[in-house]
C-alpha cells in the first residue's frame, strides 16, 4: 500500500462502492450466523436468515446490536472465532455499568491500522510527518489504535498517551511532531501548559491535530485553532464498531467526517421507532461491520446523534457534526438540551475558556441547569457578574431554558486527562 497515495476504493463510482458492500455484507452476516450463538438467536427470533439479505436495503429487517447485548455477553460471549484466533482484546471504560470488551484477529488489526493510515493520510499527513500521539494507552482504543496507524503510514510516532501535562508540552518544544493526536478537551490543557511554558503554543511545530474520543462543537475547533495555530480534524470511531478511525474528516473539505463505508456500513434510525430514515435527516447512527471477523457487529446502536450527507472530497458519505447522544440528551422542564449547546454559548463569550460543568440540580419539583463557567486570567473579577449574566441571556435565548450561572477564576474546575467528564446529575445527592 503506497502511503501516501489514495486507494482506489476511495474515489471509486458509488455504484462499485455499493457492490462491494453488499457482497461484505452478505459474508459478514453468514459469519455472524454460523460462528456467534448471539447472532443466531437474535436472527432466529427476528424470523430472518443471512440469505433474506438481496440488497443493502434489506438490511433493515434485521435486528439491532445494543450495548445490553455486549453487556449480557460478558466477557467473550460476542466473540465469532475461537479464542486462539483472537491476538488482542480492548474493552470500554466502563463508567456508565458493566465495561463492552470487544476482540480482534491479526486481520482485524491489520484492517484497522489500514483504515487509521488513511484516515491520517486524509487528513494531509504522510511518511515524512511526526506524530504525537496522547490518546491514552491501554484498554481504551484511542491509543494503540492511532499508534498502529501512525506506524502503518510509515510516519514517526511519540508514544506519550495521556497525562503529564507538562511533559507533554516539553516534548513538543523538544522533539517537534508536526501533528497531535489527542481528546479535544485534553488539548486545551496541553495548549494552557505551552502557554504558561513558552508565552504562546501558536509558534510550536505541530500544524495538525486529530481530536476525537468525545463530541466538540465548531466553537471549540476554532478556539483549538487559533490558540495552537493549526488544523483541527474531526475523527471518529468507538470501540465496540472498531476504534478510532471508522471515519475522518479530509483536510481539503473540513465538512464533517467521511465514514470509510467499504468497512463500515452506516444507518440513521428514529431513535424511538427504529425507523431507518433518509440521508439528510437527523437521527440515530447505526453501524455494522462489514469485514470484521473477531467480532462482528450488526446494526451497531451508537446512540450518537447526527445525519448522513453526501460525499464531497470521496465518494463515500460523511456524517454531520454529532449534536449530542440520544442517552446524554437532557430534558429540562420539556426543553431537549445536549451538553454541546451549553458548550457552544460558553464559546460564543471571549472571555470564558472552554472549561466548565453542567449540574442538573432539583429546584422545588423542577429540573434546573446550573452552570459553573471559568473566565481567563486576564479578566478582573469585578467582570464576574457580567459575564454570568451575558452568559445566561445566550442560555435563555438560543437554547430555550433559564439556567443559573456561576463564573470562576481560571483553572478553578479540574482538568481532565482523556474525555472530560461535563454532566454532573445531583438531583439524588442534593
Amino acid at each position: 500500500m503506497n502511503n501516501n497515495v489514495m486507494e482506489e476504493i476511495e474515489t471509486a463510482s458509488i455504484d462499485e462502492l455499493r457492490n462491494v458492500q453488499l457482497e461484505r455484507m452478505k459474508k459478514t452476516l453468514h459469519h455472524a450466523y454460523q460462528n456467534s450463538s448471539v447472532y443466531k438467536q437474535k436472527f432466529d427470533e427476528a424470523g430472518v436468515h443471512p440469505d433474506d439479505l438481496k440488497s443493502l436495503d434489506d438490511l433493515a429487517k434485521f435486528p439491532f446490536t445494543t450495548k445490553k447485548d455486549l453487556r449480557d455477553n460478558y466477557p467473550f460471549g460476542m466473540f465469532a472465532v475461537p479464542q486462539e484466533q483472537i491476538v488482542r482484546v480492548h474493552a470500554s471504560s466502563g463508567t456508565t455499568g458493566q465495561p463492552t470488551v470487544v476482540g480482534y484477529t491479526q486481520n482485524d488489526i491489520n484492517t484497522w491500522s489500514d483504515v487509521m493510515a488513511r484516515s491520517l493520510r486524509a487528513a494531509g499527513l504522510s511518511s515524512k510527518d511526526t506524530i504525537q500521539v496522547s490518546y491514552g494507552y491501554g484498554l481504551f482504543t484511542g491509543g494503540l489504535g492511532a499508534h498502529y496507524g501512525v506506524e502503518r503510514l510509515g510516519a514517526t510516532v511519540i508514544p506519550m498517551s495521556g497525562g503529564q501535562t507538562d511533559r507533554q508540552a516539553q516534548l513538543i518544544h523538544d522533539f517537534k511532531p508536526s501533528a497531535i493526536m489527542v481528546t479535544p478537551s485534553y488539548c486545551l490543557n496541553i495548549i494552557e501548559a505551552l502557554e504558561k511554558k513558552f508565552g504562546t503554543a501558536k509558534d510550536c511545530s505541530i500544524k495538525t491535530g486529530v481530536f476525537g474520543a468525545e463530541p466538540w462543537t465548531n466553537e471549540m475547533r476554532k478556539e483549538i485553532e487559533d490558540r495552537l495555530g493549526i488544523n483541527a480534524l474531526d475523527i471518529y470511531g468507538l470501540s465496540e464498531v472498531m476504534g478510532p478511525g471508522v471515519a475522518m474528516e479530509c483536510l481539503e473539505s473540513k465538512d464533517g467526517p467521511t465514514i470509510w463505508e467499504d468497512h463500515f456500513y452506516p444507518e440513521i434510525i428514529h431513535p424511538e421507532t427504529g425507523e431507518v430514515l433518509p440521508d439528510g435527516e437527523l437521527g440515530e447512527l447505526v453501524f455494522t461491520t462489514i469485514t470484521k471477523e473477531g467480532m462482528p457487529v450488526i446494526r451497531y446502536r451508537t446512540r450518537d446523534l447526527t445525519r448522513l450527507l453526501p460525499g464531497t472530497a470521496r465518494t463515500m458519505r460523511r456524517m454531520d457534526k454529532i449534536v449530542g447522544r440520544s442517552d446524554d440528551m437532557m430534558i429540562i422542564r420539556g426543553v431537549n438540551v445536549f451538553p454541546s449547546q451549553i458548550e457552544e454559548q460558553i464559546l460564543h463569550i471571549p472571555q470564558l475558556i472552554p472549561n466548565y460543568q453542567i449540574h442538573i440540580c432539583k429546584n422545588g419539583h423542577l429540573d434546573t441547569l446550573h452552570i459553573r463557567a471559568e473566565m481567563r486570567n486576564d479578566v478582573g473579577d469585578i467582570m464576574a457578574h457580567q459575564l454570568a449574566v451575558q452568559l445566561k441571556t445566550l442560555i435563555k435565548t438560543m437554547v430555550g431554558i433559564t439556567v443559573s450561572v456561576e463564573i470562576l477564576s481560571e483553572g478553578t474546575l479540574p482538568r481532565s486527562e482523556g474525555k472530560a467528564q461535563r454532566v454532573f446529575d445531583i438531583r439524588q445527592s442534593a
